[in-house]
């Protein structure tokens, strides 16, 4: 059993998790190529299929975070933090001195290893910190989900617009904040984030709960903010000055947490936290009746496991997890989605260019900020609708697909303002994917090894980038465009991704279709969660009232 925590010990862990969204908020860098592709396309004279392989090497660099999954059992989470946070200096930094141009393109295969390194380092950071937050906080899965995931897509937007009105969104300028700015953040991560002791009573997990909302509602303040600063067009030097600052300051407002419950929790329940003992009978039948639960549903299904596979809900070994027809389910619906949103998210520098646009980062926030909502709401919903209704949380997966088809159906028709309609709708959907499938994977196999399991379903990242960017999208785009002198190509017109965004919306309706599924085949998994939930209710209601 876990000692009780003290108020600074419990601010300790809040701490953690405040450092935890910051890294997160860092941690995006892999969806920021289009900020930066046209610069590496111009200075290596690449054709459309050469940039995105680029793309592909950079998200090939997630399959190696089976690493960080494995490392996650074994290592403390501040060295996971250092090696993902050094990748990064790494990779990033080269790909700085070549835009810059401090240093002539290098080799086409060796620029492939530094973007593979720098795709690598965000999978040590993610790892680091949902597989810590997950452990830390397992009774309200789907709001740190949202929120973790949530600051993850607003982390583009942050790059973005910093870039933006600091430095005109230069590339080089652009890459040196990627490989600077995460490695200081991941120092900061290390001092504070660790796995600490799960909420052990329904008081506590309704105080979390409590603290999730705030949470919640700083991150969509920081939402409205960028959005507001990217719909207002463009701005002064002043005025963009001003922005930097009062979003460096949004983004440490989450530190009021950890300092109120310092504050002002350590003197009102001083006695009731470091003080309390076992003296009052009331808590000795508590602790009786946990130990029987511990003794009946803990050690009888250990022993049970060496006679038989685990159901599902239970701990999976890896083995076991890959025998289920329930994982490939998963696995599949996941890359549909994942796959083609990751396409855009590549190629969106040069769908904006092929229909008029001259600056696309209004798209590329777009894409981000919407994602946010996706996962900030999702993350609640999905935890409500099992609490009140034992409603499947891959139902809301189903929902992702839907949003996702219908923006690359608006993104084909290339009417005006489609490509706008398309980034809301692709963004919001996307955010909505990542942000159920983390906890899903975690109700379905459980936590024992959850850091090789998120890995192993982030293996969806480089081969759907592989599959929708570096083929799909790069072949049919060389076929329509035309090709210069210095060996590069370039198309323009709505006909250049018409089929690739039709042939993406056919690939999340088959998600579509696993994901409703997945949901079916799980309902007996969420109805268990909702019965438990209702039952510690319960138990604290009658605590309450004796």
């Amino acid at each position: 059993m876990f000692p009780l925590l003290s108020p600074t010990s419990s601010s300790r862990k809040w701490l953690g998790f405040v450092t935890a969204i910051w890294v997160q908020a860092v941690s995006g860098n892999n969806y920021t190529f289009s900020n930066y592709s046209h610069a590496l396309k111009t200075l290596m004279a690449l054709t459309q299929l050469q940039l995105n392989n680029l793309s592909v090497a950079k998200d090939v660099g997630k399959a190696f975070g089976l690493l960080s999954g494995m490392a996650s059992d074994r290592l403390p989470t501040s060295t996971i933090l250092m090696i993902g946070s050094l990748e990064g200096l790494i990779g990033y930094g080269v790909q700085w001195l070549v835009v810059s141009q401090r240093i002539s393109p290098l080799p086409y295969w060796q620029m492939c290893i530094f973007l593979c390194m720098g795709g690598n380092s965000t999978t040590w950071m993610n790892t680091a910190v949902l597989v810590t937050c997950m452990r830390n906080f397992t009774k309200n899965r789907g709001p740190v989900s949202g929120i973790l995931k949530g600051y993850v897509g607003l982390s583009t937007a942050i790059f973005t617009d910093l870039c933006t009105s600091l430095f005109s969104s230069s590339p080089s300028k652009f890459l040196l904040m990627l490989a600077i700015i995460p490695a200081i953040i991941c120092l900061v991560a290390c001092l504070f984030l660790q796995e600490t002791p799960p909420a052990s009573s329904p008081s506590e997990e309704k105080q979390e709960a409590e603290f999730f909302y705030i949470f919640n509602v700083l991150a969509i303040v920081v939402a409205v903010y960028l959005l507001t600063f990217d719909v207002t067009g463009p701005h002064g030097h002043v005025l963009s000055l001003a922005f930097s600052i009062g979003l460096i300051v949004l983004l440490a407002m989450p530190l009021g947490v950890p300092l109120y419950i310092f504050l002002y929790t350590s003197r009102s329940n001083s006695f009731d936290i470091e003080q309390k003992t076992l003296d009052d009978p009331l808590d000795v039948q508590k602790a009786l009746l946990n130990k029987s639960e511990e003794l009946a549903g803990v050690k009888v299904p250990d022993f049970e496991v060496l006679k038989q596979r685990p159901s599902i809900g239970e701990d999976h070994t890896i083995v076991q997890m890959i025998q289920t027809f329930e994982f490939w389910i998963l696995f599949g619906s996941f890359l549909c989605g994942t796959g083609t949103a990751m396409c855009v998210m590549n190629n969106m520098a040069q769908m904006g260019l092929a229909l008029g646009y001259s600056n696309v980062s209004i798209f590329i926030s777009l894409l981000s900020i919407w994602g946010f909502f996706g996962r900030i709401v999702s993350g609640l919903l999905s935890e409500y609708y099992i609490g009140k209704h034992a409603m499947p949380r891959p139902f809301w997966s189903a929902v992702s697909e839907i949003l996702m088809a219908l923006g690359y159906l608006a993104m084909a028709l290339a009417m005006p303002g489609s490509l706008y309609i398309g980034s809301i709708l692709v963004g919001m959907g996307y955010g909505v994917l990542l942000t159920i499938t983390v906890p899903v994977a975690s109700e379905l196999f459980g936590l024992k090894y959850y850091g090789l399991l998120y890995n192993i379903l982030i293996l969806n990242l480089p081969l759907g980038s592989f599959l929708f960017s570096g083929l799909l999208a790069g072949f049919l785009y060389d076929a329509e465009a035309t090709f210069t002198s210095e060996g590069g190509s370039t198309c323009v017109g709505s006909h250049c991704y018409r089929l690739v965004n039709l042939i993406m919306a056919l690939a999340c309706v088959l998600g579509l279709v696993l994901d409703v599924l997945l949901a079916i085949r799980t309902k007996k998994v969420y109805t268990k969660i909702y019965e438990s939930k209702n039952r510690k209710k319960m138990a604290f209601a009658a605590s309450e009232k004796y």
